[in-house]
Formats: C-alpha cells, structure tokens, sequence
C-alpha cells in the first residue's frame, strides 16, 4: 500500500511539475507575442512619422534599424519597397491578413508564417496618408521552438522536484498510514483515539463485527457444550437399562420398565436430534425464504387439532380464536413456530389451565397469539428464554420431554421474516407470546 501511494504521489508530481511548466510557457510566449506586436508598432509609427518614405534615401536611413523587416505596399498591393527581399521575386500583397486589416481600419497586427522567407513572423501594419501601407515584422519563435528552448529548464526543474517530491511523498505516506496501521493492531480495543474521524464509520463496523465474533464464537462454544450434556444423558440412561436387560439380572417386570425407559430415552433423543438438526439448518439457511400467501387461521386450526390429544393429556383446555388472515410467509417454518409455542404452553401448564390461540388482522399486519395460564417465567428470566437450551425449570422440563430449542427455533423463523416477538408473562399466572408478522 505505502509503494502503491508512493507511486501515485511520484506521478501526481510529474502531472503538476508539467503542467505548471507547460502553463507558465503558454502565458509567458503570450506576453512575449504582445510585447513584440507593441515593439512593431512603436517602430512602424516612428518610420510612418519620421517622413523617411517621402525622399530617395530610405534604404540608407533603415540600415539602422537591426532585425526588422519594412515593407511598404501599394493601395493595390504591389510592393513599392522591402527592405530584406527582392522586389521583383514578391507576390501580390493585397489579401495579407495585416494589409486588409490596416486598408480597413488604419493598422493591423498578425502572426504568421511568411510566404516570402517561409519563417513565422509578427506583423504590424499602418494606412499612410496616400493609401499605401507600411508594414513592420518581425521573426518569431514557433510555439514548438519555444517549447524546445524549454527543454532545459524543464529537465532541470524534474531532476530537481521529482526527487524532492518523491522524499516528501514518502514521509507523507508514512504519516498518513502509521495511524491507520497502529489503529489495526489495536482494533479490539474500545475507546482507542481515532486519528481520523472519517474512519470512526469503519472502525465502529469492524469492532463491531469483532464482537460478533467473539459472541458467536462463544455461542457456538456453548451450544456444543450443551448438546454434549443433553445427549449424554439419555444416552447414558439407555446404556445403563440397556446393560442392566442384557445382564439377565432383572425379573419381567424390571426388564418392561426398563425397555419403556429406554424408549422414553430414545424418543427424548430422536426429537433433540432433530430440534438440533432444525436450528443448524435454520443458522446456515439464506436470508431470502421462499414465501407464499398463506391463511394464518387455518394453519393455527391444523395446529390445534393436531396438539389436541397432547393437551387433553396434560389436562389442559386448547382453544382457537381469532378470524381469517391472509400472510406472506414460508409454510413449513409456520407451521413449526406454531407447534413450538402451542406444545410448549400445554407442556409449561398446569392441570386444569387452559391454552388460548388467537389470529387477527390489523392493518397491515397478521397477529397470533398463544397465551397460557401456566407456570409463568420470572421477569429475571424473560430476556433469556429464546436462548438455546435455556429453561426456567429444567427439572419440569426434562419430565415432559422438553429440549429447550423450542424458543430459539422460533426467534430464529420471526427473524427470517422480519417479524416481531413480544412475551409477557407472570410467575404463577400463566404467559402471552405475541408474534406480528408482515402481510
């Protein structure tokens, strides 16, 4: 990077030291061409008003004049006199830019290249009282000879600049980049000086993506820990009957209860397994859900029916309300985000409670609602419930066969479609999930 700006300054240099030249020349050749018209036209007002033309000596009276070139044309453009050509070789001069431009107007200025030396020329020409024309020149530098008489100067300004530039450049680049490199070796610190405050921006999203990181690396950390623990255990269980069953020890009786406690084992862990399996799939699942209009009612009734038997066999009273709503969103995920809260709020009830689903419409949004009159969670618990294998009562959860991805299964479909979660909920009194979902 440091090379890459070096070479960048090392041009910019370059471009700016040319330019300049190139612009001083122009300026500098303009001030010269209008010095030099100014110079001719002193000189042709001296000889129009010194009455040089009106006697035979005119040859002998220019001489004193060096590298000027006189000329005096006819009304008709023929040459009356030169002063540095032969008369007899000069072609008519009568469409000469300066000739038409002093006929009409009294004086006239060009530069050109001569036709008669073939050489670039400053031109001034002025009326005489009798209609003839009298013209002064002068040879002139071409802007290319110019540029070539430059060359010189150009070169020694580079050889001078470039290198200083070049020096100046790289201390540059160092003061500009030692920030931004300290800055990275410290990126995880918090409230470390920003140098630049038009970096506040990135260093925010960096630190931020850091701590991401960090976080969802310990996610992960803990989610491995706690599938290692939740599996070893019914694992464990069905190991240990298992051994018992095979070492023939156990009556008839032993080995029934036994093979139903390996089987009450089993199922615990076939639905870990697939709770797991379903929150991984949710986790590397792309942003874009492929979604269809669906009817949010009659999914939540499919729901109930299904959870009916569940319900009546933990004693509880399940209900549906609402009307029909019309929702854009994945089948698949809502009919799981409805069994998870509608199993979890039988499973966390008491005997006798009761399990409310309700479906509205409001404005442009669909809201269900599962409410229970169970266990309830402590307020301290409440902004820890979505968390993987977080339960209020793990106790009472392993007895009825929770795994405690429920929650976060469901935080992960509301947050696939931008939807919202609220939980309200009372120790002792029972709990109300409300997700509002975009129609």
């Amino acid at each position: 990077m440091k090379k890459r700006i070096n070479v960048q300054f090392a041009i910019i240099s370059l471009v700016a030291i040319l330019f300049t030249v190139g612009f001083a020349t122009i300026v500098y050749y303009d001030m010269f061409r209008k010095e030099v018209i100014q110079s001719l036209k002193t000189y042709t007002h001296v000889l129009k008003n010194s009455g040089i033309f009106e006697n035979d000596s005119v040859d002998d009276q220019l001489a004193v004049i060096d590298e000027l070139r006189v000329t005096l044309v006819n009304a008709d453009g023929t040459i009356a006199f030169e002063s540095n050509a032969d008369i007899g070789k000069m072609d008519n001069h009568s469409q000469r830019p300066e000739i038409l431009q002093a006929a009409s107007e009294g004086e006239g200025a060009a530069v050109r290249r001569s036709t008669t030396r073939d050489k670039n020329m400053f031109y001034y020409a002025v009326r005489l009282d009798n209609g003839q024309i009298l013209r002064v020149a002068k040879e002139a530098e071409s802007m290319i000879s110019f540029w070539l008489s430059m060359l010189p100067f150009l070169a020694i300004t580079l050889l001078c600049l470039l290198p200083l530039c070049m020096v100046l450049g790289h201390f540059l680049t160092r003061s500009i980049i030692n920030p931004i490199e300290d800055m990275a070796q410290h990126i995880d610190e918090e409230g470390q000086k920003i140098v630049y405050k038009e970096m506040q921006p990135f260093i925010d999203t960096i630190q931020q993506q850091h701590r991401d990181i960090v976080k969802s690396s310990q996610i992960r950390q803990e989610f491995t820990a706690n599938v290692s623990h939740e599996l070893k255990t019914p694992l464990t269980a069905i190991s240990g009957y298992s051994e018992l069953i095979e070492s023939g020890i156990t009556t008839q009786e032993d080995s029934v209860r036994f093979a139903k406690e390996i089987h009450k084992s089993s199922k615990r862990l076939l639905t870990l397994i697939n709770d797991i399996i379903r929150l991984s799939e949710l986790d590397i699942t792309e942003d874009i859900v492929q979604m269809e209009l669906l009817n949010l009612y009659e999914l939540a009734e499919k729901c109930v029916d299904m959870l009916q038997i569940s319900a009546e066999k933990h004693e509880v009273t399940l209900i549906l309300g609402g009307s029909q709503c019309m929702i854009r969103a994945n089948r698949e995920m809502m009919e799981e985000l409805l069994y998870n809260l509608c199993s979890n709020a039988i499973r966390y009830n008491v005997p006798g409670g009761r399990v409310v689903v309700n479906v509205v419409r409001r404005g442009e949004e669909g809201i269900l609602t599962v409410e229970d009159t169970g266990i309830g969670i402590p307020e301290e618990d409440q902004e820890r419930v979505f968390e993987r294998f977080y339960r209020v009562d793990k106790s009472r959860s392993k007895s009825t066969g929770g795994t405690g991805l429920g929650l976060a299964i469901v935080k992960h479909i509301v947050a696939k479609h931008q939807a919202r979660i609220e939980l309200t909920s009372k120790e002792g009194k029972g709990t109300r999930i409300r997700v509002i979902l975009p129609r």
